[in-house]
């Protein structure tokens, strides 16, 4: 049963971003939330604070917005080239200040999740967000209806490049 790179191959191949969007995704939101909510912004700023990253309360804000924002773009497959650069800053960040002194293993505090973390976040920067994603749905709708006319912009060198910040 031979089909094209368009065929169930294509397609499968496109979906198989799909389960690693996921799982970024959710953890992102995951942590991102909990530092936005209740006594997160308290306790993660005082975390922060003895971290040396001051002023605490700001940082723990700003971190978990950007973890919410890469989460949320992550899972819908939208603007995940910037959300995995949140991905990599953030974890960085993790790396640097709390997770390395510990070592490799995560069992120990070490950076063995963060590093994963990086890992699919570099290869979401990469690849993209993949065929099952809401980028590809609006670029799809938007070239079928006409990119000049949906988006409202003069040449198709335009429509390019304004879906392209959907990347």
């Amino acid at each position: 049963m031979a089909r094209t790179a368009r065929g169930w191959w294509g397609g499968a191949h496109g979906a198989a971003d799909l389960p690693v969007r996921l799982a970024l995704g959710g953890a992102m939101l995951y942590h991102g939330l909990s530092k936005l909510r209740g006594e997160g912004p308290r306790t993660t700023g005082e975390m922060f604070e003895g971290l040396g990253l001051r002023p605490g309360r700001f940082w723990a804000l700003a971190a978990g917005a950007a973890e919410s924002f890469a989460g949320a773009a992550a899972v819908l497959g939208i603007a995940t080239r910037p959300a995995a650069l949140a991905v990599l800053a953030t974890q960085a960040v993790a790396v640097m200040k709390v997770h390395a002194p510990k070592g490799y293993p995560v069992l120990q505090g070490g950076f063995e999740y963060n590093l994963a973390l990086m890992a699919i976040a570099l290869e979401l920067l990469v690849r993209g967000p993949g065929t099952v994603s809401a980028h590809h749905a609006v670029r799809r709708l938007a070239w079928r209806r006409g990119p000049r006319r949906w988006l409202g912009l003069g040449a198709p060198g335009r429509a390019e490049r304004a879906l392209a910040l959907l990347h």
